[in-house]
């Protein structure tokens, strides 16, 4: 399955003016990048996937339609999926945001 287009479009909006921008396919889905660190991807399974602090992965999970992103059976500290049913507006905002603010903290690649 090929990721939510239209959620691309979204995610790439509300990244516009975002400096180092790069945008990626990757696992079925396109990853937008920061200085070569993914901060989120239109996930092909639905959602999107988005780094965050690991620190706050607890308190983040708490939010509807949020789980642990899980890789080959194992969870990946640090992301998230969140499910398409939940990204209005203001909330796709707030998971980008969250996402670039995690990548901005880390040095360039």
């Amino acid at each position: 399955m090929a990721h939510d287009e239209e959620l691309a479009e979204r995610v790439r909006a509300a990244l516009n003016g975002q400096e180092g921008l790069t945008e990626k396919r990757m696992f079925g889905g396109l990853a937008f990048l920061l200085d070569g660190h993914m901060a989120v991807a239109s996930s092909s399974q639905g959602g999107i996937m988005v780094r965050v602090d690991p620190a706050r992965e607890d308190q983040l999970l708490a939010g509807l339609g949020v789980e642990p992103m899980i890789m080959r059976g194992r969870p990946m500290t640090g992301w998230l999926r969140v499910a398409r049913e939940q990204l209005d507006d203001a909330a796709l905002r707030g998971w980008v945001g969250e996402g670039v603010a995690y990548v901005r903290t880390l040095p360039p690649k």
